[in-house]
Protein backbone atom coordinates (compact mmCIF):
# COMPACT_ATOMS: atom_id res chain seq x y z
CA UNK A 1 0.00 0.00 0.00
CA UNK A 2 1.48 3.87 -0.98
CA UNK A 3 0.54 6.95 0.78
CA UNK A 4 0.71 10.14 -1.50
CA UNK A 5 1.51 12.82 0.94
CA UNK A 6 0.94 15.82 -1.21
CA UNK A 7 -1.94 15.87 -3.84
CA UNK A 8 -4.29 19.28 -4.07
CA UNK A 9 -7.30 17.62 -5.17
CA UNK A 10 -9.45 20.87 -4.86
CA UNK A 11 -7.72 22.26 -8.14
CA UNK A 12 -9.92 22.98 -11.48
CA UNK A 13 -7.95 20.27 -13.45
CA UNK A 14 -9.99 18.12 -11.16
CA UNK A 15 -13.35 19.38 -11.22
CA UNK A 16 -14.59 17.07 -13.82
CA UNK A 17 -13.58 13.86 -12.58
CA UNK A 18 -12.57 13.75 -8.99
CA UNK A 19 -14.09 10.66 -7.56
CA UNK A 20 -13.15 8.84 -10.84
CA UNK A 21 -9.19 10.03 -9.96
CA UNK A 22 -9.51 9.03 -5.79
CA UNK A 23 -11.47 6.07 -6.97
CA UNK A 24 -8.23 5.40 -9.53
CA UNK A 25 -5.73 5.98 -6.41
CA UNK A 26 -7.54 3.55 -3.97
CA UNK A 27 -7.69 0.78 -7.11
CA UNK A 28 -3.48 1.74 -7.44
CA UNK A 29 -2.84 0.83 -3.89
CA UNK A 30 -3.07 4.44 -2.69
CA UNK A 31 -4.12 3.87 0.80
CA UNK A 32 -4.01 7.36 2.05
CA UNK A 33 -3.72 10.68 0.32
CA UNK A 34 -2.78 14.15 1.83
CA UNK A 35 -4.40 17.53 0.61
CA UNK A 36 -2.82 20.35 1.75
CA UNK A 37 -4.05 23.75 1.07
CA UNK A 38 -2.85 26.92 -0.05
CA UNK A 39 -5.23 29.62 1.26
CA UNK A 40 -7.98 29.67 3.53
CA UNK A 41 -10.48 28.66 0.63
CA UNK A 42 -8.40 25.81 -0.99
CA UNK A 43 -8.03 24.96 3.07
CA UNK A 44 -11.82 25.16 3.50
CA UNK A 45 -12.01 22.84 0.58
CA UNK A 46 -9.50 20.56 1.60
CA UNK A 47 -11.23 19.68 4.66
CA UNK A 48 -14.19 19.05 2.93
CA UNK A 49 -12.70 16.23 0.95
CA UNK A 50 -11.26 15.08 4.05
CA UNK A 51 -14.62 15.29 5.72
CA UNK A 52 -16.54 13.41 2.61
CA UNK A 53 -13.80 10.49 1.46
CA UNK A 54 -12.36 8.28 4.24
CA UNK A 55 -8.71 7.52 2.70
CA UNK A 56 -8.24 11.78 2.13
CA UNK A 57 -6.70 13.92 5.23
CA UNK A 58 -6.20 17.95 5.06
CA UNK A 59 -3.33 20.01 5.89
CA UNK A 60 -4.10 24.25 5.98
CA UNK A 61 -2.45 26.95 5.68
CA UNK A 62 -0.41 29.90 2.82
CA UNK A 63 1.65 28.47 0.24
CA UNK A 64 4.41 31.21 -0.06
CA UNK A 65 3.54 32.36 -3.47
CA UNK A 66 -0.26 32.98 -1.92
CA UNK A 67 1.22 35.41 0.72
CA UNK A 68 -0.39 38.41 -0.85
CA UNK A 69 -3.99 37.06 0.28
CA UNK A 70 -3.01 36.35 4.16
CA UNK A 71 -4.28 38.78 6.57
CA UNK A 72 -5.28 38.21 10.32
CA UNK A 73 -8.97 37.70 9.94
CA UNK A 74 -8.50 34.77 7.42
CA UNK A 75 -5.64 33.20 8.86
CA UNK A 76 -8.28 33.31 12.40
CA UNK A 77 -10.18 31.07 10.16
CA UNK A 78 -7.07 28.82 9.44
CA UNK A 79 -6.22 28.34 12.98
CA UNK A 80 -9.83 26.89 13.47
CA UNK A 81 -9.68 24.75 10.83
CA UNK A 82 -6.15 23.23 11.99
CA UNK A 83 -8.36 21.71 14.93
CA UNK A 84 -10.68 19.37 12.83
CA UNK A 85 -10.25 16.09 13.44
CA UNK A 86 -9.17 15.19 10.18
CA UNK A 87 -6.42 18.13 9.60
CA UNK A 88 -3.14 16.09 9.94
CA UNK A 89 -0.60 18.75 9.16
CA UNK A 90 -0.07 22.50 8.78
CA UNK A 91 0.69 23.81 5.29
CA UNK A 92 1.40 24.33 2.54
CA UNK A 93 3.72 26.64 3.82
CA UNK A 94 7.58 27.97 3.81
CA UNK A 95 9.45 29.94 1.49
CA UNK A 96 9.54 30.59 -2.37
CA UNK A 97 12.25 32.82 -3.99
CA UNK A 98 11.75 31.90 -7.49
CA UNK A 99 8.26 33.44 -8.20
CA UNK A 100 8.75 35.91 -5.75
CA UNK A 101 11.31 38.35 -6.40
CA UNK A 102 10.56 41.87 -4.54
CA UNK A 103 13.03 42.02 -1.08
CA UNK A 104 9.83 43.13 0.33
CA UNK A 105 7.57 40.19 -0.26
CA UNK A 106 10.24 37.89 0.65
CA UNK A 107 10.35 39.30 4.05
CA UNK A 108 6.86 39.14 3.98
CA UNK A 109 6.52 35.61 2.93
CA UNK A 110 9.07 35.30 6.21
CA UNK A 111 7.10 36.71 8.42
CA UNK A 112 3.89 35.22 7.59
CA UNK A 113 5.51 31.66 8.17
CA UNK A 114 6.40 32.68 11.59
CA UNK A 115 2.62 31.94 12.69
CA UNK A 116 1.84 29.51 10.83
CA UNK A 117 4.99 27.39 12.91
CA UNK A 118 3.19 28.98 16.00
CA UNK A 119 -0.09 27.24 15.15
CA UNK A 120 1.68 23.90 13.90
CA UNK A 121 3.09 23.84 17.44
CA UNK A 122 -0.04 24.81 19.17
CA UNK A 123 -2.23 22.05 17.53
CA UNK A 124 0.29 19.64 17.53
CA UNK A 125 0.94 18.86 13.57
CA UNK A 126 3.89 18.90 11.57
CA UNK A 127 4.84 21.50 8.86
CA UNK A 128 4.75 20.61 5.04
CA UNK A 129 7.40 22.82 3.79
CA UNK A 130 7.41 24.33 0.24
CA UNK A 131 11.28 25.74 -0.69
CA UNK A 132 11.85 27.00 -3.69
CA UNK A 133 15.19 28.86 -4.86
CA UNK A 134 15.47 31.90 -7.14
CA UNK A 135 16.20 30.38 -10.76
CA UNK A 136 15.82 26.45 -9.06
CA UNK A 137 19.11 26.44 -7.63
CA UNK A 138 19.99 23.58 -5.24
CA UNK A 139 20.73 26.28 -2.11
CA UNK A 140 20.98 30.07 -1.76
CA UNK A 141 19.20 32.61 0.42
CA UNK A 142 15.98 31.19 0.36
CA UNK A 143 16.98 27.65 2.15
CA UNK A 144 19.58 29.72 4.40
CA UNK A 145 16.29 31.78 5.50
CA UNK A 146 14.09 29.11 6.17
CA UNK A 147 17.00 27.11 8.29
CA UNK A 148 17.03 30.08 10.20
CA UNK A 149 13.48 30.35 10.85
CA UNK A 150 13.45 26.63 11.62
CA UNK A 151 16.20 26.62 13.95
CA UNK A 152 14.65 28.71 16.75
CA UNK A 153 11.24 27.04 16.39
CA UNK A 154 12.80 23.92 16.76
CA UNK A 155 14.04 24.39 20.07
CA UNK A 156 11.10 25.38 21.47
CA UNK A 157 9.22 22.04 20.23
CA UNK A 158 8.08 19.54 22.76
CA UNK A 159 5.81 16.76 21.53
CA UNK A 160 6.44 17.90 17.68
CA UNK A 161 10.69 17.51 18.14
CA UNK A 162 10.95 14.52 16.82
CA UNK A 163 8.55 14.57 14.17
CA UNK A 164 8.36 18.57 12.83
CA UNK A 165 7.18 17.91 8.84
CA UNK A 166 8.34 17.15 5.90
CA UNK A 167 10.23 19.50 2.73
CA UNK A 168 7.88 18.71 0.19
CA UNK A 169 9.07 17.85 -3.46
CA UNK A 170 12.72 18.40 -2.32
CA UNK A 171 15.04 20.32 -4.63
CA UNK A 172 18.04 20.91 -2.67
CA UNK A 173 21.47 19.24 -2.56
CA UNK A 174 22.55 16.68 0.20
CA UNK A 175 23.88 18.90 2.42
CA UNK A 176 20.52 20.89 3.04
CA UNK A 177 19.05 17.35 3.09
CA UNK A 178 21.29 15.90 5.52
CA UNK A 179 20.87 19.09 7.94
CA UNK A 180 16.70 19.13 7.24
CA UNK A 181 17.25 15.35 8.68
CA UNK A 182 19.09 16.48 10.84
CA UNK A 183 16.66 17.97 12.56
CA UNK A 184 14.14 15.30 11.89
CA UNK A 185 12.41 16.41 9.01
CA UNK A 186 11.30 13.76 6.11
CA UNK A 187 12.13 14.53 2.13
CA UNK A 188 9.03 14.31 0.30
CA UNK A 189 10.11 12.93 -3.21
CA UNK A 190 7.74 13.76 -6.24
CA UNK A 191 7.99 13.10 -9.75
CA UNK A 192 11.20 15.10 -11.34
CA UNK A 193 13.10 11.75 -9.93
CA UNK A 194 12.11 10.13 -12.68
CA UNK A 195 12.99 12.52 -15.40
CA UNK A 196 15.62 11.17 -17.99
CA UNK A 197 17.69 14.31 -17.48
CA UNK A 198 17.67 14.53 -13.63
CA UNK A 199 20.13 12.53 -11.97
CA UNK A 200 21.26 14.70 -9.78
CA UNK A 201 17.80 13.85 -7.72
CA UNK A 202 18.84 10.49 -8.19
CA UNK A 203 21.71 10.40 -6.82
CA UNK A 204 20.44 12.71 -3.90
CA UNK A 205 17.75 10.01 -3.38
CA UNK A 206 20.56 6.99 -3.44
CA UNK A 207 22.05 8.63 -0.16
CA UNK A 208 19.21 9.37 1.52
CA UNK A 209 17.93 6.39 4.46
CA UNK A 210 14.93 4.89 3.53
CA UNK A 211 13.43 6.03 7.36
CA UNK A 212 13.65 9.84 6.33
CA UNK A 213 11.56 9.33 2.32
CA UNK A 214 8.09 10.22 1.50
CA UNK A 215 6.54 9.71 -1.89
CA UNK A 216 4.73 12.87 -3.40
CA UNK A 217 2.81 13.42 -6.49
CA UNK A 218 2.18 17.28 -6.47
CA UNK A 219 -0.80 16.65 -8.33
CA UNK A 220 -1.93 17.83 -10.83
CA UNK A 221 1.88 19.31 -11.05
CA UNK A 222 5.39 17.32 -11.60
CA UNK A 223 3.87 14.01 -13.42
CA UNK A 224 6.22 11.38 -13.29
CA UNK A 225 7.95 9.23 -16.77
CA UNK A 226 5.85 8.24 -18.84
CA UNK A 227 3.09 10.49 -18.60
CA UNK A 228 4.82 13.60 -18.20
CA UNK A 229 3.37 16.44 -20.07
CA UNK A 230 -0.19 15.44 -18.40
CA UNK A 231 -2.30 15.86 -15.50
CA UNK A 232 -0.97 14.37 -12.76
CA UNK A 233 -2.66 12.34 -10.23
CA UNK A 234 -2.21 9.94 -6.82
CA UNK A 235 -2.42 6.56 -8.87
CA UNK A 236 1.17 7.68 -10.13
CA UNK A 237 2.55 7.75 -6.77
CA UNK A 238 3.69 4.57 -7.67
CA UNK A 239 6.08 5.96 -10.63
CA UNK A 240 7.83 7.55 -7.60
CA UNK A 241 7.96 4.38 -5.77
CA UNK A 242 9.08 3.16 -8.43
CA UNK A 243 12.17 4.98 -9.47
CA UNK A 244 13.38 5.61 -5.63
CA UNK A 245 13.54 1.20 -5.71
CA UNK A 246 15.30 1.21 -9.29
CA UNK A 247 17.76 4.05 -6.95
CA UNK A 248 18.18 1.88 -3.86
CA UNK A 249 17.86 -1.28 -5.62
CA UNK A 250 14.94 -3.00 -3.86
CA UNK A 251 11.56 -4.17 -4.65
CA UNK A 252 8.74 -1.66 -5.31
CA UNK A 253 6.95 -3.06 -2.41
CA UNK A 254 9.45 -2.48 0.07
CA UNK A 255 9.43 1.44 -0.75
CA UNK A 256 5.87 1.35 -0.60
CA UNK A 257 5.91 -0.18 3.03
CA UNK A 258 8.95 2.00 4.11
CA UNK A 259 7.35 5.11 3.25
CA UNK A 260 3.90 4.30 4.43
CA UNK A 261 5.53 3.61 7.71
CA UNK A 262 7.42 7.11 7.47
CA UNK A 263 3.93 9.03 6.36
CA UNK A 264 2.33 6.86 9.70
CA UNK A 265 4.82 8.01 11.88
CA UNK A 266 4.68 11.45 10.51
CA UNK A 267 1.17 12.24 10.38
CA UNK A 268 -0.05 10.09 12.65
CA UNK A 269 -3.46 9.23 10.80
CA UNK A 270 -5.26 7.27 13.77
CA UNK A 271 -5.71 9.98 15.54
CA UNK A 272 -7.55 12.04 12.79
CA UNK A 273 -9.41 9.67 11.77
Amino acid sequence: MLTDTHCHLYLEQFAGDIEDVIQRAIETGVEKMLVPGMDLETSRQAVQLAETHPNIFAAVGYHPTDMQKFNAEDFDEVCRLAEHPKVAAIGEIGLDYYWVKETEKRMEQRKNLLPHLELANKVNKPVILHLREENDAETGDATNDLFNILAPWLENLNALKSRPGVFHSFNGNLESAKRAMGMNFFIGITGPVTYKKNDSQRELVCQLPLDSILVETDSPFQTPVPHRGKRNEPANVGLVADKIAEVHQMTREAIAAATTANANRLFRWETHS
